[in-house]
């Protein structure tokens, strides 16, 4: 691609600009653009002491082909191209500024800082220029804090003011691209000049006596409209007559809005936007923040001075964004425009309106001011149906004391992940009177089993094992004994069965009948096709699936989405991850094992205990060295002690391989660790396994024998 510039004299600097601003510059190895010696008569803007066009000289930018092979067939077929413009091949760039390029660079950036209210006289390119800041005007003392930098090309500008009250920085390029802050900056400078006003300017009037006794009925005094300069003013054709709020600063009126008598607002423009009483937080410790002036006023008759009424009302609700700069928080300026009274500010009551939008104002005032110095006001009941909405309304029904009350026991505002115990008081007391649920947890179904371990909602449990030791099928029982006694749902995934057999699996237990007539179910009777449905419609109705179906391995994280829909959907209580081995454990390359282990068991910690769902992990132990049949400790788990250190209880499931050293069917439950001792403790229980049904039975304590034909006890 090529440039080409064709030059017209003109008398239009902004054309001149934009022939300017249309120049490509290529620095790669194909194209560059070379300063020719023809000579092009271009025209300069007129001088303000002149009223003749000026010209100067120009030198024409002309496409240059540079290549390492000057003879290819690709420069061949440029160089005989007829477009009236010489090229000729080079063996290395083109480097270095025409001067008058320069001097017109310069020209295009005095135009755009203009354009963004940096005017300048006289400046010198390559040096810092201090000046005032045409955003804060310098303060009260007019200082030149405003630092502006030109490059000594010309090729940008930077800008900072060093007033810890403005701040506004920026910097825009002759031909400025998507980086550069001009743009914004352009905006910001695009604030109208503040307007001064005074009482004669805007015929303000003070309160006739109709307007007084309006007041009057709404419990504010005549006293207080005067300290606090109410006025009115006349509008319209038929003489009305609304009330005039003046705005004022260090005594110095500053703005005005108006209310009538139908309840419409308007305001003067391109006035400053403060808050309404500000005189009255000068130096104050604590400040209390409304929606309105008629709320500023109530309070005042509470006895509360120190207080003041946002300008703008309510948004509809909080905005989702992330907070803006300062000065590109044009609803919110006047909190700004008055940092320095709210900077010294310990404690803020945020009293206003009790409607969304007022709750959303409130938040959106926390966001800025700091939710950790401010309180929240909230308003009583008005009647059985209805509350009070704002101060004036408390003030008029109820009267000041009752105002004042309702101000002196504003709460705390909420910040989030910082609570309060009062804030779990009445959580508190259903605990104690067991109203909750599941305050000792959820039975097991096997009496010796209650006794050391029963499930509690929002705990995980760790499950371990030597291969083949029956965790997968102990853990099956029970989320068939805790659906028959409390009617728990579960989600399951379990990576080492597939469906067909799981269902078997768990058919065989809920029926208590084998699933074929085949040799491991002996001369028991196999489930009949009706039972079957009765079971498969079981299984429909409490046990949803997790699994993937391609060939891509599953982490957790996919995992416990789809568990959280399953919680919501589904109301599911249990989730069962099995085993933990299976899952998919990339992590980052400079994550150590052990970190990973201690991030993922946290996921499933923070499901668990936000959904109230019960989660067993089962998680193989590494490969035992020389292993003489003992259980293996929980600490044998492959991969971290942070699967020790982070369950709520964690159980070992061993099952007897030795006919020398009791029953081959006694399965060992092994509680190795329990959190909550409300819910057990750590012990052992032995259970029969049946393996034809799969069914795991109490086994009597006096005859160690097992209770053949008796159902799982239930709480």
């Amino acid at each position: 691609m090529l440039a080409f510039a064709i030059h017209k004299p003109h008398v239009n600097l902004n054309k001149k600009l934009a022939f300017l601003s249309s120049f490509h510059y290529y620095m790669g190895s194909k194209f560059l653009l070379k300063p020719t010696t023809s000579t092009i008569p271009t025209p300069l803007p007129l001088l303000p002491s002149s009223n003749k066009q000026q010209y100067r000289t120009f030198k024409r930018l002309s496409p240059v082909f540079c290549s390492s092979k000057p003879n290819s067939k690709f420069n061949r077929s440029l160089l005989t191209q007829t477009n009236g413009l010489p090229f000729s091949p080079l063996a290395a760039p083109v480097y270095g500024l025409d001067p008058e390029v320069k001097k017109s660079k310069l020209e295009i950036l005095r135009v755009k800082l203009a354009e963004v209210g940096i005017e300048l006289d006289h400046f010198a390119p390559g040096q810092y220029n201090a000046l005032t800041c045409p955003m804060c005007k310098g303060g009260g003392s007019k200082e030149k804090s405003f630092s502006l930098f030109i490059s000594a090309d010309g090729g940008n500008a930077s800008w900072n003011c060093f007033r810890a009250k403005c701040g506004w920085n920026g910097g825009t390029k002759p031909f400025a691209g998507s980086k550069s802050t001009y743009g914004t900056s352009l905006k910001l400078s695009k604030v109208k000049e503040i307007r001064e006003i005074t009482e004669q300017s805007l015929e303000l009037e003070p309160l006739c006596d109709e307007l007084v006794c309006y007041f009057k009925e709404r419990l504010i005094s005549a006293e207080t409209l005067a300290r606090n300069q109410v006025m009115q003013k006349g509008y319209g054709d038929r003489g009305q007559v609304a009330i005039a709020f003046t705005y004022r600063r260090n005594g110095v009126l500053v703005s005005c809005k108006y209310r009538d008598i139908n309840k419409r607002f308007w305001q003067e423009k391109d006035t400053k936007k403060v808050f309404y009483g500000l005189d009255d937080i000068k130096g104050a410790d604590e400040i209390i923040i409304v929606e309105g002036e008629m709320d500023k006023l109530a309070m005042e008759e509470a006895g509360f001075r120190n207080c003041v009424s946002v300008p703008d009302g309510a948004p509809p609700s909080v905005s989702p964004k992330e907070l803006p700069p300062n000065q590109e928080d044009t609803k919110y300026q006047y909190l700004w425009n008055c940092k320095e009274y709210l900077d010294k500010v310990s404690r803020i009551i945020l009293a206003t309106d009790g409607d969304p939008p007022g709750q959303a104002l409130a938040e959106e005032l926390a966001r800025r001011l700091g939710r950790e110095r401010c309180w929240r006001v909230k308003w009583p009941k008005k009647n059985t149906d209805e509350h009070f909405k704002d101060a004036n309304e408390v003030l008029m029904f109820s009267g000041p004391l009752a105002l004042r009350d309702i101000i002196e026991n504003a709460e705390l505002y909420p910040i989030r992940g910082l609570f309060h115990f009062s804030d779990y008081f009445p959580e508190i007391d259903a605990y104690y009177n067991r109203t909750l649920g599941y305050e000792f947890g959820a039975s097991t179904g096997w009496t010796a089993l209650n006794e050391i371990y029963n499930v509690m909602p929002g705990e995980l449990t760790l499950v371990t094992g030597v291969p083949n030791s029956g965790k997968s099928e102990w853990i099956d029982a029970l989320l068939c004994n805790l659906n028959e006694s409390v009617g728990w749902k579960f989600a399951l995934c379990s990576m080492e069965n597939n469906v067909r057999q799981h269902a078997r699996k768990l058919l065989e237990k809920h029926m208590k009948k084998p699933f074929f007539d085949a040799r491991y179910g002996e001369s028991a009777e196999r489930m009949s096709a009706e039972e079957l449905e009765e079971g498969k419609q079981w299984l429909s109705d409490t046990f949803y699936l997790i699994r993937c179906e391609d060939d891509a391995l599953p982490n957790i994280k996919w995992v416990l989405d789809l568990a959280r829909a399953a919680v919501l959907r589904h109301g599911v209580r249990g989730l069962v991850i099995d085993p933990y081995n299976e899952l998919d454990h990339q992590r980052p390359p400079n994550m150590t094992e052990t970190e990973y282990v201690s991030q993922m068991l946290t996921l499933i910690k923070r499901f668990a205990q936000h959904h109230a769902c019960h989660v067993w992990l089962v998680a193989h132990p590494r490969q035992l060295q020389n292993w003489t049949g003992q259980p293996p400790n929980l600490y044998d788990i492959s991969g971290s002690a942070h699967f020790v250190n982070k369950c709520d209880n964690g159980i070992v499931i061993h099952r007897n391989r030795n006919p020398n050293a009791g029953p081959i069917d006694q399965v060992q439950v092994l509680v190795r660790k329990v959190r909550n001792k409300v819910v057990g403790t750590i012990g052992d229980a032995f259970l029969s396994y049946n393996r034809v049904t799969g069914e795991f039975m109490n086994v009597d304590k006096s005859t160690g024998s097992d209770n053949q034909g008796v159902k799982p006890l239930r709480r």
